[in-house]
């Protein structure tokens, strides 16, 4: 178990007001005390205002610092919040004199892990925490909250109690078969193992549009060259992101940029116009459209007003999710069978936003705010060797199965579960979850 003493900056470097740096661990008092002068462990969760000193007693700031004894604190061990003003100078002045002091830098997420490891978070909670620091979209940032609250962890631990009774009704079948009452019917164990299977296969469907919420919905631009790609691209992203000129075939390579749409969270790609060209760079830069056509949410295949769609365009729409969009609508012309937009006006960009979100996120805007959904594929791996588990017991529950052998299906449904929660602390697991987390998180 860790518990020597951490310290980082838990807010970004750089000019600012207030810079927070915490210290965890056994000892984290007594590091504090070498620094804070009349330090007092005796006054938790109350902010005290103090003077910061180096070993040496220079002074370093005069801040705040909240004591949060063991357990009752993030990591569940002895965690000490120092408030200091922001800048280049201060915060890694502090942090500086808390190594000296005998703390040692915490390691990515090592903050969070250390709450896994004590029981204050499991390992689902933990993920939503990175989920919420990452967030860029208010959908996100409400789907990491209902994750960190418990929702989805409470489905896994429910799915998970109900394979523990099962396993419990076919051990009395294997341990006890000569009892007077007789033992469990397996038809009985058999209809709770489907039960789980199947709720298991509800939130296996979930994974695609939570996922996608999770990394933002990825919509293209495609279309012949100068069909209006790069204008609306920077028009839906508020900024020249893109170049744009008369001249067709400006866009070469693919540029790519994060927004939200009403909320919700779109990674917009600008793409070379489709075409055959002569020139090895272009060619070059629509296989790249290309690649990026197949991974698509939404194709937004961007066709002019007044122009009729002809069968390289037609192509697109066959084999791609595709959301046909009018360009250039200000210069007039027919714009039936499409979105009619302008990006010199921005007439019809609200309208294009909704019409994408509805497409993308359909699955997401037709659930409740509580509807817990998978976000990871760590969490879609998991389910899919439950259920695969779940899917071998249940061929051993007939009159000529083997018990046991069902009984040892259910054993690795129910671990894989386990490691889902965290309730196994796998050090490669763990390893994975906080690799990408910040030092003070």
């Amino acid at each position: 178990m860790l518990c020597d003493p951490i310290a980082a900056l838990a807010t970004p470097p750089g000019r600012s007001a207030l810079a927070v740096v915490r210290l965890s661990g056994h000892g984290a008092f007594d590091v504090a005390g070498r620094v804070v002068d009349g330090f007092r462990a005796d006054r938790p969760r109350r902010a005290t205002l103090a003077t910061f000193a180096d070993l040496a007693g220079h002074p370093i700031d005069r801040g705040l610092y909240t004591v949060f004894p063991s357990p009752r604190s993030y990591t569940g061990q002895d965690l000490v919040e120092f408030s200091c003003h922001g800048g280049l100078l201060v915060p890694p002045r502090l942090l500086a004199a808390l190594i000296a002091a005998g703390a040692r830098t915490a390691s990515p997420g090592e903050f969070t892990r250390r709450a896994v490891l004590n029981g204050k978070l499991d390992l689902v909670q933990a993920e939503a925490v990175g989920d919420l620091i990452d967030a860029v979209a208010p959908a996100q940032g409400q789907l990491a909250l209902h994750q960190l609250d418990g929702g989805l962890s409470r489905r896994f631990a429910d799915l998970r109690e109900n394979l523990v009774e099962a396993h419990a009704l076919l051990s009395y079948d294997i341990d006890f078969p000569e009892e007077d009452d007789g033992p469990v019917p397996r038809a009985r164990i058999a209809e709770q193992i489907d039960r789980v299977a199947a709720q298991i296969g509800r939130l296996l469907a979930t994974a695609p549009a939570g996922e996608r919420l999770r990394e933002g919905a990825l919509l293209v631009f495609g279309g012949r060259p100068n069909a209006g790609k790069s204008s609306l691209f920077n028009a839906l992203l508020g900024t020249e992101r893109a170049l744009v000129t008369e001249v067709p075939g400006t866009t070469r390579d693919a540029i790519e940029a994060h927004t939200s749409f009403l909320g919700w969270p779109v990674r917009l790609v600008d793409t070379a116009g489709l075409g055959d060209s002569p020139d090895r760079v272009d060619r070059l830069g629509v296989e790249v459209s290309r690649r990026y056509l197949s991974a698509a949410d939404l194709v937004l295949l961007c066709v002019e007003s007044g122009r009729d769609i002809g069968p390289d365009e037609q192509s697109i729409t066959d084999h791609h999710q595709t959301l046909l969009v009018r360009t250039k609508a200000d210069l007039g012309g027919d714009a039936s069978g499409g979105l009619a937009v302008s990006s010199l006006t921005g007439n019809g960009l609200d309208t294009l936003r909704r019409a994408a979100v509805q497409r993308v996120f359909a699955e997401r805007l037709v659930l409740t705010d509580l509807e817990p959904a998978l976000t990871r594929e760590r969490h879609h791996t998991a389910l899919v060797r439950a259920a695969a588990g779940l899917g071998a017991a249940l061929g051993h529950l007939g009159p000529a199965g083997d018990a046991v052998l069902a009984a040892h299906h259910l054993r690795e449904a129910t671990t894989g579960l386990d490691e889902l929660l965290g309730a196994v602390a796998i050090d490669e697991v763990l390893d994975r979850v906080f690799g990408n987390f910040c030092v003070g998180k």
